[in-house]
């Protein structure tokens, strides 16, 4: 189906189905413990071999010796592989460093050997025999100090072009009344999600099966196939359950490659999960930033110059941390410059981390715009406001095909009671605490992806749909069984839904909060065809066909849906292919965030008292599940605001606090009541659903709303996250 002319009126309008907060189809799986995760294919694979990995012990260098004797002659040693007898490998497309390391050492915990054995515990005790021996070189650890040298990166399809000019940004800013120029840093940060990168392996003759945790599935078994040197059609990657992703999952890593060399050294299936430590180092983590944002303004408020310069780094090859690019579209102002560098730093690889860009960005680029309220003397909301635009700032005549920020950030300030917010800051006292109210714009692209599905009508009126796609806990399955009963009349359980298999056609896959409105927009053009089949078996008009409990209406005639099946049953296959939509307009979602706090006068401890959210992003296709969605990204913006951070050692080039020990992440002690308004909204530019995405949405601007909390509660500004109560303690109020 070519989506190239705006949304009509279609079967998803009838919203009998879609739109109503429905329970998730996959849950009792997840809560009685029957839903298998990738390393849980026991009654398939009973004879499966435990691979466990040996990290690099520096981050920069060579393996100078390798002794692998002790560990050889361990108990139940079937294998052990490393570059030396792997064979010749490549890299995939969407690898930054080799996933098997060796000689050479491109960061710390690189997998340099894996080691097969029949029992976990003895693939474990057998790696700790593994002797290697280093030659270190040195290496570039330190952001700050690489700055200096970091370049402008090459544009690529998600972070368009590293430098953007508009007007006279150097001229505007010197004239203007009001100015800020100030720099803000954000750390490196670890997806920390619950199930490890895990994969079994299994030859059958040159044909490889992988069942594995990862979200993206096509780009999965390209790259497989790539590092192995065989053909794509031989691989097959299956991964219908994950368990958290948040980014990290993305791309094939260490386990995947792995288990398939090990699975074929050892003959037979082998299982390979990373320990957490490799988890932290091994795989991709969210890049430190730096950022510098200048902002000119006349004294009415009215933006005339905005400047954003990012700086981030990563191996060489590697991608920048585009932070500044929300910068580009979100406010107005004639006179612009952004501009992303990135430099060559030898740790472990940055990469995508729920919501990258937008979310260190707007935790830099929101507090701005707060200290530039303050300093016009403007609430932060009205400044905000002022400052909205209905196109692309850049290309104005580029308009937006939805743009509901101001209607967010008031609807959040009567429900939140912002009235109440006093702009002093240090002023409200509760007790023992410092009380203080914050306010974030929420900013997020659509993004539109290709997406197909496979749909089967059978003779007891069933509907089976098959899709690639993946659920990373995000609701996919629920949200793919609406789409096709509301499609084709049915009850949500006539449908049965088959997901993470790269023998179903392509979708979308999951990432980048393009999943829910691609994947589904794939499977409505899908069953669009299936009801031309059925139409035309039973001598319908397509046009005039209605679908509706089951059955099929034309005119008088009303046929069953199951007797149009016949005994063979149909199928049908289609996808969504975009038209040139988003080049003629400006497809975003949007969003505010408001968040009260509490902080301890005498320690500087912070509490998280209220969070609001208030979202504009299209249909919503679940209200149950993109709340949860929400909440859950709500919660992760106040890790960002408040705790992560992975501690860099820069000696020797590692994250230290690698485990859920030393890196910190919110808990349900930490997060008070949430609360998630929706704005009734559609875009039918944006898709036949009409929706656009809204799981990261809810984390962008949530950091920068504590941070604004804390300095209304405080009167402490703080630039520098996380916002730990060291950096509060020496400038709070007296006490009394």
């Amino acid at each position: 189906m070519k989506f190239d002319t705006p949304a009509t009126t279609n079967p998803i309008d009838q919203l009998k189905i879609i739109g109503k907060p429905t329970d998730r189809i996959d849950g009792p799986q997840k809560t009685t413990g029957t839903a298998r995760y990738a390393y849980e294919r026991h009654t398939e694979l009973p004879n499966a071999a435990y691979g466990y990995v040996v990290g690099a012990g520096i981050a920069k260098g060579r393996i100078a010796s390798m002794d692998l004797n002790a560990a050889r002659a361990a108990p139940g040693v079937l294998a052990i592989v490393t570059a030396r007898n792997a064979g010749k490998l490549g890299k995939g497309d969407f690898n930054t460093a080799k996933l098997l390391g060796g000689p050479a050492i491109d960061h710390y915990h690189q997998a340099v050997a894996l080691v097969v054995a029949q029992s976990f515990e003895q693939a474990r005790a057998a790696a700790q025999l593994v002797r290697i021996e280093y030659t270190r070189s040195a290496g570039r650890f330190d952001l700050a100090a690489e700055m200096g040298a970091a370049q402008l990166p090459a544009a690529n399809p998600f972070s368009g072009e590293p430098e953007t000019k508009t007007g006279d940004f150097t001229g505007a800013f010197a004239a203007a009344a009001v100015q800020i120029d100030a720099t803000y840093t954000t750390p490196d940060e670890s997806h920390a999600m619950m199930e490890p990168h895990a994969s079994i392996a299994q030859w059958k003759g040159d044909k490889l099966t992988i069942w594995t945790s990862n979200q993206m599935i096509a780009w999965g078994v390209g790259d497989v196939a790539k590092t192995l040197g065989i053909p794509k059609a031989n691989v097959r990657l299956v991964s219908p359950f994950i368990g958290g992703g948040f980014g990290g999952k993305l791309f094939v890593r260490a386990d995947a490659v792995l288990a398939a060399l090990g699975a074929r050294a050892a003959k037979r299936p082998v299982k390979v999960a990373l320990q957490r430590p490799l988890m932290m180092n091994n795989t991709t983590h969210r890049p430190a930033t730096v950022q510098r944002i200048r902002i000119g303004a006349a004294r009415d408020g009215k933006i005339a110059a905005i400047a954003h310069e990012g700086w981030s780094g990563d191996l060489p090859g590697g991608q920048a941390e585009t932070a500044v690019n929300q910068t580009r579209l979100l406010y107005a102002g004639a006179n612009r410059l952004t501009t992303t560098r990135l430099a060559v730093l030898d740790l472990p690889e940055g990469n995508a981390m729920r919501a990258p860009g937008e979310a260190p960005g707007l935790m830099a680029l929101e507090i701005a715009m707060d200290e530039m309220a303050e300093k016009l003397g403007l609430d932060p909301i009205e400044f905000r406001v002022l400052n909205d635009t209905q196109v692309d700032p850049e290309k104005p005549e580029r308009p937006y095909s939805q743009r509901k920020l101001i209607e967010c950030l008031r609807t959040g300030a009567e429900r939140f009671g912002w009235s109440k917010r006093n702009a002093a800051p240090g002023q409200r006292r509760d007790g023992r605490w410092l009380v203080g109210m914050g306010v974030a714009a929420a900013f997020r692209n659509n993004l539109l992806a290709k997406s197909a599905a496979r749909v089967r009508l059978d003779n007891r009126g069933m509907v089976t749909v098959e899709t690639d796609m993946t659920d990373i806990g995000t609701g996919s399955y629920t949200i793919i069984a609406q789409t096709a009963a509301e499609t084709m009349g049915l009850p949500l359980d006539r449908v049965l839904v088959r997901l993470g298999d790269s023998a179903y056609p392509v979708s979308a896959g999951s990432g980048g909060q393009w999943g829910a409105n691609n994947s589904t927009s794939g499977v409505f053009a899908a069953c669009m065809k299936l009801r031309e089949a059925v139409a035309s078996k039973l001598g319908f008009a397509a046009a005039d066909a209605e679908f509706s409990d089951g059955m099929v209406r034309a005119g008088e005639r009303v046929v069953p849906l199951a007797e149009a099946a016949g005994a063979n049953g149909l199928v049908a296959e289609d996808g969504i292919e975009y038209g040139d939509l988003d080049k003629k307009y400006q497809q975003s979602t949007f969003g505010a965030h408001f968040v009260e706090v509490g902080v301890d006068a005498a320690t500087g401890e912070i509490r998280v008292r209220r969070m609001l959210a208030v979202c504009a992003a299209g249909r919503i296709l679940n209200p149950k599940s993109a709340r949860s969605q929400v909440i859950g990204a709500m919660t992760m913006g106040v890790g960002g605001a408040l705790m992560e951070e992975l501690a860099l050692d820069k000696r020797h080039g590692f994250f230290v606090n690698h485990d859920l020990a030393g890196y910190e992440v919110p808990v349900h002690a930490d997060i008070p009541h949430q609360e998630v308004i929706f704005l009734d909204e559609t875009d039918p530019i944006s898709s036949p659903m009409k929706a656009k995405g809204v799981g990261e949405l809810g984390m962008c601007g949530v950091a920068a709303a504590v941070a604004n909390a804390i300095y209304n509660a405080t009167g402490v500004r703080v630039r520098n996250y996380p916002i730990t109560l060291d950096k509060l303690l020496d400038r709070l109020p007296p006490v009394a």
